[in-house]
Order: C-alpha cells, then structure tokens, then sequence
C-alpha cells in the first residue's frame, strides 16, 4: 500500500495500519526512512513560517532555512531514536512483550501518519502568523500524534507478536 494511503487510514483505523507494518519483515532501513520522511515533512512545513520571520525581521532565509534543516533532518532523528528507546523501557516495565524495533516503528510511523497537520500548522504560521488558530492546529496536531502513537504502542506492545 502506497504510504500516503496509509497515512490516511491511519486517520480512521490506526491499529489496523500498524497491524499491518509490523506484519512486514523487519527492516530498520524501513523505519529510518519513515523517521527521515517524518522529518523532512516538517522541515518543508517550517517554510511558510520562515519567510514569514525572515520578512517581518530582516534576516536572512537561507540562514533560517540552514538552522530549520540541521534541527529537523539532523538532530530529531536521533532524539526520536532516544524517545523510542525511553517507550521500549517503559512498555517491558509494564509486561509487554515487544522488540526496540516495534517500539521505532510505532513511534516513527505516529510521527509521519501526523505530519500532514504539520503542514496545515507551518501554512496557518507563514500566512495567519501567531494566534489562535495557529494554536489550534499545533494542539490537533499534538492531539493526534499522541493518539497514534499510543495506538501503534499498544499495537506494538501487545498485539500479535
């Protein structure tokens, strides 16, 4: 299934998706490449936002853009690999019976199935700028990402192994 059709069914059965990734055989290139694809999405959603800044203060994009890039396609990657791992301890603290790779996948599928309100959320900042509507869409999108995330743990951690 192509992934923009699972990103949509994630929206309305998101166990079912996950169900159905951990069916695949193993493959940490697999998870990597959702993570990075996670991230790069939000990179591009920064956009709207940043020329928004770099307008309203005189700066510079490409430096914004530079700094917006090294974050998310660098640094997060590699914090969301430490979050998986913090979720892995607290899933075998509690009784499940699930692998690291279970648990990236879970948390980096959550990360790229809510990325679209990302998006929406670098739009609502680049054209609208802070407010409430800007909030609004940043809690829907904190909203949905712990549902998913939680969704794909659960799947994760206590669904068929």
């Amino acid at each position: 299934m192509p992934v923009t059709s699972d990103i949509a069914a994630s929206y309305r059965r998101p166990r079912a998706v996950m169900r159905r990734l951990l069916s695949l055989s193993e493959n940490e290139g697999r998870s990597l490449a959702i993570a990075m694809a996670g991230c790069v999405v939000v990179f591009v959603g920064q956009w709207p936002r940043l020329a928004r800044e770099a307008h309203m203060s005189g700066q510079e994009l490409n430096s914004l853009l530079a700094g917006a890039l090294l974050a998310w396609v660098f640094i997060v990657p590699l914090v969301l690999y430490v979050l998986a791992a913090l979720s892995l301890l607290v899933l075998k603290l509690s009784g499940a019976r699930t692998t690291g790779y279970r648990c990236r996948l879970a948390l980096f599928w959550a990360f790229l199935a809510a990325s679209p309100l990302v998006l929406l959320n670098g739009l609502v900042a680049g054209f609208v700028g802070p407010g409430a509507g800007l909030q609004l869409v940043g809690f829907l999108w904190l909203v949905v990402f712990l549902w998913f995330w939680l969704s794909n743990l659960r799947e994760a951690g206590w669904g068929e192994t």
